[in-house]
């Protein structure tokens, strides 16, 4: 089944996606990962930052948003805030929304490197997508990160 996505800027964003994409993102991130930490960081609603994701039987199934140079890292791109739907985990949802992120941040900010904070236990997913570690392991929140670079 193709995947349709959508890409906006938070200004675009209706109330129903926003209460859609913060669910799932407080529903992985805070809770099912236990991890207490500010979830609202006032990156989404830069004008620049651009959201990504799909509905899949009436539900956000992946998102990710991309943050312009300077907003993460002063002289990168980033891709952050990766997370997919329990109930579309294993069918290549984040391939998916990998690949589209890497085309939409060549197509919004052309011939800039990309840099992210990676849960460390995904190191080999982002691999396959041109992402080489270039830090040892840190904990973000505590949770093990490392630092990755598109090559």
């Amino acid at each position: 089944m193709a995947v349709l996505w959508q890409v906006k800027h938070f200004h675009q964003l209706s109330i129903d996606e926003l209460y859609d994409i913060l669910k799932l993102r407080i529903d992985v991130f805070v809770v099912e990962q236990t991890c207490y930490y500010p979830e609202l960081d006032n990156l989404d609603r830069h004008q620049e930052t651009l959201h990504l994701f799909c509905y899949q039987k009436g539900k956000v199934s992946a998102y990710l948003r991309i943050l312009a140079k300077g907003q993460s890292y002063h002289d990168y791109i980033s891709i952050g805030r990766v997370v997919v739907a329990d109930q579309a985990r294993g069918t290549g949802m984040g391939h998916k929304l990998m690949a589209e992120a890497l085309r939409l941040s060549q197509q919004h900010f052309p011939e800039q490197e990309i840099k992210i904070s990676a849960q460390e236990h995904l190191e080999s997913f982002y691999n396959k997508h041109g992402f080489e570690r270039v830090s040892a392991m840190y904990l973000e929140d505590n949770i093990p990160h490392i630092t990755m670079l598109q090559t």
